[in-house]
């Protein structure tokens, strides 16, 4: 019975002393490991050493920084890689754009790297649990459906009138994942992943209550939903067609 090779992590961080405390680390605990210092040398090491299952991306970089770095990965072909994002700064608005730029998870340094081994543990968890084909997202500039449009560049939500209504950060992540994958059933699982994971707001049964506010926005009837239906027992379905356009 052939077995499935180790899974093989991408650390991203100047710090010498992190990366080879890490890889050690990580290395005892089974996984398999590559450890570079720059956006450049990780460029290299993804074409030259992958594939890679995960990245670990440290915010503060010389050169270009981890977000950066992040925003280019999720546009290109690297693209459905989870990224778990390192950094020294705690603040929330930090942690909100590395989320917004999309990372999977994020970690705020000083950490435990027994805590590192059980994030990358889980988001790689839960990334496996999608179906195939879901990581990948619209590049288009408008999606429309209904009487609504999305600006996805500008991230501005415009009914047929042309007037703006405004969304949250995770409104705005939610929408964009049941209008890249509608008439798919998505689990809570899978809705809390796909909307970058360890958000507070997100855990659990709380994606019920985002579910909730973003149906408030677009006027749909949660008894007879138009646009974002209850599946029972299983999550929920995006059921209006969607058109995309440069």
């Amino acid at each position: 019975m052939q077995t499935r090779p180790a899974d093989h992590v991408l650390i991203v961080d100047d710090d010498r002393e992190i990366r080879e405390l890490l890889t050690t680390y990580l290395v005892k605990n089974g996984l398999r490991v590559a450890a570079v210092p720059t956006g450049r040398h990780m460029r290299a090491a993804l074409e030259e050493s992958g594939p890679f299952d995960l990245i670990i991306l440290d915010l503060m970089l010389p050169g270009e920084d981890g977000l950066t770095l992040c925003r280019d990965l999720r546009a290109g072909k690297h693209k459905a890689i989870p990224i778990l994002m390192l950094t020294a700064r705690s603040e929330e608005a930090d942690r909100i754009l590395g989320l917004e730029m999309g990372a999977d998870d994020y970690l705020a340094k000083p950490f435990s790297a027994r805590e590192l081994l059980a994030r990358i543990r889980a988001v790689m968890r839960r990334t496996r649990m999608l179906p195939p084909n879901m990581h990948a997202t619209e590049t288009a500039r408008t999606l429309a459906f209904g009487s609504w449009r999305v600006d996805t560049v500008a991230r501005h939500l415009i009914d047929d009138s042309g007037t703006m209504v405004a969304l949250s950060g995770a409104e705005y992540r939610l929408l964009r994942i049941f209008l890249d994958h509608p008439q798919k059933v998505l689990s809570r699982d899978q809705l809390l992943s796909l909307t970058q994971g360890r958000e507070a707001e997100l855990f659990e049964r709380s994606i019920d209550l985002l579910v909730s506010r973003l149906r408030q926005r677009l006027g749909d009837d949660a008894r007879e939903p138009r646009y974002i239906k209850t599946v029972r027992s299983e999550g929920y379905v995006f059921a209006s067609a969607v058109e995309a356009s440069d």
